[in-house]
């Protein structure tokens, strides 16, 4: 299968570019399950788009620092693109700001976070199982780090895991569309350093919370098998 990733990180630090960029981090993260798939990567965020889509199995919507809420010209357009995906019936996975950006697309509302930054090790229970998430664990567990959450979904879209303090860390609309609030791509390493390089800004309590949750066990692996069965069962 060849999927589309739509980049839409906007970090351009150092830090950034001392690790993975997240074109590649998904990359690495769909072929823990799927080895032999294809990836393109679209830097949407600087206004970089795909021509063509219809050469594509489906897309990923990446996480990013910037707001959804933005209404920078590139999310703008973002958000008429997944509008014109949904229409087609693409199928699309979206993480952190791709979830919100998928939401607030159809329908959706965005919010702060009610404690402010919630970053570290996020424990996601289920309150409805797509097929493509038969085997994962309950709770599944993944790294999240955003101060912005969905608080109202589109017309028609489930609840898939919420978490504390996040009643929607995942959703679907029919069998077209899957979201994770968190961010199955970062790996222990890149938390740990992100964390660290984020000290000033997560603030005392929710920084001893990330330090002290992300030695915890990651459910990575299987997440990537969720994300393959997804796209496999999107495509019939």
């Amino acid at each position: 299968m060849h999927l589309a990733i739509l980049m839409t990180n906007t970090d351009e630090s150092d830090f950034a570019f001392r690790f993975a960029l997240d074109g590649q981090k998904f990359t690495d993260l769909i072929h823990l399950a799927r080895p032999d798939w294809r990836m393109t990567v679209f830097a949407v965020k600087d206004g970089i788009f795909p021509d063509d889509l219809s050469r594509f199995g489906g897309v990923i919507i990446t996480g990013s620092p910037a707001s959804t809420l933005s209404r920078a010209p590139w999310v703008a357009k973002l958000l008429g693109l997944i509008r014109e995906m949904n229409d087609a019936g693409m199928p699309i996975f979206g993480v952190c700001f791709g979830h919100q950006a998928i939401a607030l697309a159809l329908g959706g509302q965005i919010g702060d976070n009610p404690d402010g930054w919630f970053h570290g090790l996020s424990v996601n229970t289920f309150v409805t199982r797509p097929n493509c998430m038969r085997d994962l664990p309950d709770p599944v567990r993944l790294y999240a780090s955003h101060k912005e959450q969905v608080v109202a979904l589109p017309e028609g879209a489930v609840v898939i895991t919420k978490a504390e303090g996040c009643d929607v860390t995942g959703f679907a609309m029919g069998a077209h569309i899957l979201t994770t609030q968190q961010h199955p791509e970062m790996t222990p390493a890149f938390m740990t350093a992100l964390t660290e390089e984020l000290a000033d800004q997560l603030g005392a309590d929710n920084l001893a919370i990330a330090r002290a949750t992300i030695g915890g066990p990651v459910d990575t692996q299987p997440f990537a098998e969720a994300m393959a069965r997804f796209f496999e069962q999107a495509a019939g």
